[in-house]
């Protein structure tokens, strides 16, 4: 075996299958309306779209499971619940907006075609990579993930140099977590659990390595991949918010056009008129690797809940493949608006999770994976309602509960429950 090949091609399939839709269209975005702070939204974002993802890897490095060992200490019901709603959210959100994005960016505007087609299409060679599984590692790592790194730095450098750097006036009163709740939007803590299978069984088929290498190897990667995400996420913030004086994406109120505007209008700056292609294919790409990931991902989990099938397998990812063409012809903003309540539930329960993994065993006994759970569920409640059905007397308990207006209402609980749960298992 090969270790510095290895680990390249890991960290390299890893970066690729995190960066997505969402990972390409929100930051410039985030940039472009954080004017002067972009350096703190960049901070939040980083938070949630990079250190807790990789942690999730570290969690993963650890336990060399499934997504099922993530959630088995508060109970194995739990579990099961957790795992069918993540696989559930990941076909019916994350995958399809990848084909929403691809098609409203990369194919509509050159082709005309429908969204139908475009998703059709799409999936069918989602579906042919899914199903070639074992190829996975070689063919993502290898080929699509360095290009698609190559033209986000270009975008990057070439866009910074170019530029004026005249950033809007500040549009945001607290920078720092309007990153950290954009970061849901990426889906990256989410993937980590998904997409971290999916690197562990596709090292199980390549390699016989012991334990510790292949722990060793997951971790690294996950360092590499982190990183790689940072300076592409940082370097797209940055840009976005450098051309808050030369480009215009105010004629739309459509902030998913918005998006696409400002990071068409960079791609044409950076690179001219070359510009717009080289962002079509970057955009296909990077969405693709993650639509991959993802069906990769849920069929790996069904083939394992039900005695190893093969046929499990197949039937899994033709439907997860099924569900992204229907779904995937919804715009991008749209599926954005439906994702917000469904994220701020479940993000939060993931995030814990993947922290209380990651920590040593010692300090997370049984008793804490079940009070930090329960009360991060508990006061994630409010978050959500808000959404849906906001009203005065909601207004009331959010006024009460830390950070609960800034949709972080969990966190101190969660905190206070980790430490008090730990000194009673102490005295148990």
């Amino acid at each position: 075996m090969n270790k510095t090949k290895d680990l390249l091609i890991t960290s390299f399939a890893l970066f690729s299958l995190f960066f997505g839709a969402g990972n390409l269209l929100l930051p410039p975005l985030l940039g472009y309306n954080a004017g002067q702070n972009w350096f703190w939204v960049t901070l939040g974002f980083v938070i949630t779209a990079v250190v807790i993802p990789i942690i999730g890897i570290y969690a993963h490095a650890k336990l060399q499971g499934t997504l099922y060992d993530f959630g088995k200490k508060v109970s194995p019901v739990f579990s099961f619940i957790y795992c069918i709603l993540i696989y559930l959210i990941a076909v019916a959100i994350p995958s399809p907006r990848t084909a929403a994005a691809t098609h409203e960016i990369a194919i509509h505007p050159n082709f005309g075609t429908s969204p139908l087609l475009t998703s059709s299409v799409y999936f069918i060679l989602v579906l042919i990579f899914a199903l070639n599984r074992s190829k996975i590692l070689n063919i993502i790592g290898k080929y699509l993930t360095p290009f698609i790194v190559i033209i986000l730095l270009l975008v990057i450098g070439i866009g910074l140099y170019s530029t004026q750097m005249i950033t809007n006036p500040k549009q945001m009163d607290t920078p720092i977590v309007d990153g950290i709740l954009e970061g849901y939007q990426t889906f990256d803590a989410i993937a980590a659990v998904v997409v971290g299978a999916v690197i562990i069984i596709s090292i199980n088929l390549k390699t016989d390595a012991t334990f510790e290498a292949k722990k060793d190897l997951i971790k690294k990667s996950g360092l590499i991949a982190g990183f790689g995400l940072f300076i592409i996420y940082a370097g797209l913030i940055a840009v976005g918010a450098s051309y808050g004086g030369e480009i215009d994406i105010n004629s739309s109120l459509n902030s998913d056009m918005q998006r696409a505007n400002l990071l068409t209008g960079i791609s044409i700056k950076a690179l001219g008129t070359f510009g717009y292609a080289v962002l079509s294919v970057l955009i296909a790409l990077a969405c693709f690797t993650t639509a991959v990931g993802i069906v990769t991902g849920t069929a790996d989990y069904f083939k394992g809940l039900i005695n190893n099938s093969q046929t499990v397998y197949v039937v899994t990812a033709i439907i997860a493949s099924v569900f992204g063409v229907v779904v995937g012809q919804l715009d991008f903003n749209t599926i954005i608006v439906i994702a917000l309540p469904i994220l701020l539930f479940i993000y939060p329960i993931t995030i814990v999770l993947i922290i209380l993994n990651a920590i040593p065993n010692k300090y997370v006994p049984k008793l804490v994976f079940r009070v930090v759970v329960l009360l991060t569920f508990l006061f994630s409640i409010p978050d959500v309602v808000g959404v849906i059905s906001p009203s005065k007397n909601l207004s009331n308990v959010v006024n009460f509960i830390p950070f609960a207006k800034y949709s972080l209402g969990w966190v101190l609980p969660s905190f206070a429950g980790f430490i008090i749960a730990n000194l009673l298992a102490k005295k148990a």
